[in-house]
Formats: structure tokens, sequence, C-alpha cells
């Protein structure tokens, strides 16, 4: 018997990285999975192939988490094809790096759009599902960045804090109604994200890691597993760092 058996799990930006990993997790504990990403395309299918040959269902949607409309119309497709939501992941995410002075609105804005906004979006579709279940776990991935800060990242640091708050609020909120919200606070992590930054940054990140090491992607699904699942029934408003000790 897996973890998750009999469970449906949405993650949103899921084709690769860390989405992937945790969709990958949860699928070898039973999980069906359902999950968006901007297009389904030959990467998002070679995702779906990895996760069906794990033996559960799974369908992607090509959907702009962004977008309130959209997340009500994939959320209702979803809803449509699987019957029921236990588990949301939030997780899309992108980067526009910048110094505060020399950052535009446009960089402002797409950040928090696909970092923040999206995540309201997806709340405001699953909970009232989830609420209906009396039953629900929605884990936000946040960053180290929105508990620390992280210069030229002005954006995406507001953006991961803004998670971290919205899962302790969401908590707070839908407890009563036997739904669980956390947010999982990675440190550097070896994807296809971190693997573009120069090799002299990635040697000053590691400079601060007590572990001398960025994360697996894997690591930080193992994470998402146990907020997952009911070993960690008792566990909600919290966020969780995976950081190596970069930050305490």
């Amino acid at each position: 018997m897996g973890l998750l058996n009999g469970k449906v799990a949405l993650i949103t930006g899921a084709a690769r990285g860390i989405g992937k990993a945790i969709a990958l997790r949860f699928a070898s504990e039973g999980a069906d999975i359902a999950f968006t990403d901007l297009e389904i395309n030959d990467l998002a299918l070679g995702t779906i192939a990895e996760l069906e040959a794990l033996g559960v269902r799974v369908k992607g949607y090509a959907s702009d988490a962004s977008s309130f409309d959209a997340t009500q119309e994939v959320v209702a497709l979803v809803m449509a094809d699987f019957g029921r939501i236990d588990i949301l992941v939030n997780n899309a995410g992108i980067t526009r790096d910048g110094l505060v002075m020399r950052m535009s609105e446009a960089q402002w804005d797409a950040v928090i759009n696909v970092n923040m906004k999206s995540a309201f979006n997806f709340l405001h579709a699953v909970v009232p599902i989830m609420a209906r279940q009396r039953s629900g776990s929605i884990i936000n991935m946040a960053s180290i960045a929105g508990q620390m800060g992280n210069p030229g990242q002005v954006n995406y640091a507001a953006s991961k804090a803004g998670l971290i708050a919205m899962a302790k609020s969401v908590a707070k909120e839908m407890g009563p109604r036997g739904i669980r919200a956390n947010a999982i606070a990675p440190g550097y992590v070896i994807s296809e994200m971190t693997e573009v930054l120069p090799q002299a940054v990635k040697d000053e990140y590691l400079k601060l890691i007590p572990l001398k090491r960025g994360a697996s992607v894997d690591e930080i699904a193992s994470v998402a597993l146990f907020l997952a699942s009911d070993l960690a029934s008792y566990v909600t408003g919290q966020v969780i760092p995976v950081n190596g000790g970069m930050y305490c």
C-alpha cells in the first residue's frame, strides 16, 4: 500500500524540475496525477509517459496558471476527469532577475503573476472542493529567498514570501474543514533553473551551505510527500526549510 493510494494530486508546472519530481514521487506512492503546464509539448508528454509507467492515472493540461479564468476551467476539467482533488501543489514559477533600481514593471508583474497570483487562482478554485470533501493537503512551493531575501530577486523573493503567508493564512481559515496548508522553502537546488547560473555563483552558494552541496529535486519531493500524506496529519501552517543548513 502506497502512502497516497486513492488520492488525486493536482500539481502546477510539473512537466520538469521540482514539479516533475514531486509528481513521480506521488505516483510511486499510488496517487493519480493531474498536472498543468503552459503547453503539453514533447517534454510534458515524456513526463506523462514516465508517470503512466508507474501504473497510475495521469493527465496533463495546457493552462496559463496566472490566468484566473483559465484556472477555473482547468480545475473543472480535472474534476470531470478524476472526480476529486486531495492534494494541491502550487509549484509553477519563473524568475526575471534584476536589481530593484533597474527592474522593469514587466519583470515585476511577470514573476508576481506566475509565482503568486497563480497560487491564489488555484486556491480559489480548489479550496471549495476540498471543503466539500472535508479533507485536503495544500503545498506551496516557496523558497529560501522568501525567508532571507536575495539580491537581484526582489520580485522572486516577494512572491515566495507571499506563498508562505498564503499557506499560513489558508491553514487558519480552512483547518476546521480538515484542510492542511504548508509551504516548502528549498535552498540551492540542482535543477534546470539553477544549472544556467555561472559556476562562480554556484560556488558562492556552496560556501554558505553547511552540507556543501545543492539539493536534488528528489530530496525536495520527499518533503512534499511527507506533507501530502497522513504522516503529516497534524502539520499545518508551517514552512519547511530544505536548504542544507544555509538558513536556520
